[in-house]
């Protein structure tokens, strides 16, 4: 669930998809009961849905299209 609020100060463009990434691998079992670091869980494949939105965030950022259109979402 997103947690952007409208009185937050702006952090970049992907800002509060990465804030939610990172809450997510922060609350995830891999961290908290197997004590592994958030980019082992990221790589094994935790919080799939952010890491993918994240990463179409930042593509939107270099695609030509998109800076026209503004960004998808979130």
């Amino acid at each position: 669930m997103p947690r952007y609020y409208e009185d937050k100060p702006e952090g970049g463009a992907c800002a509060g998809v990465k804030e939610d990434l990172g809450a997510c691998l922060l609350q995830s079992d891999c961290v908290l009961k197997e004590g592994k670091s958030p980019r082992q869980c990221l790589k094994e494949g935790n919080c799939k849905a952010l890491k993918y939105s994240f990463f179409e965030c930042k593509r939107s950022m270099l695609d030509t299209r998109s800076r026209f259109r503004g960004r998808k979402g979130y």
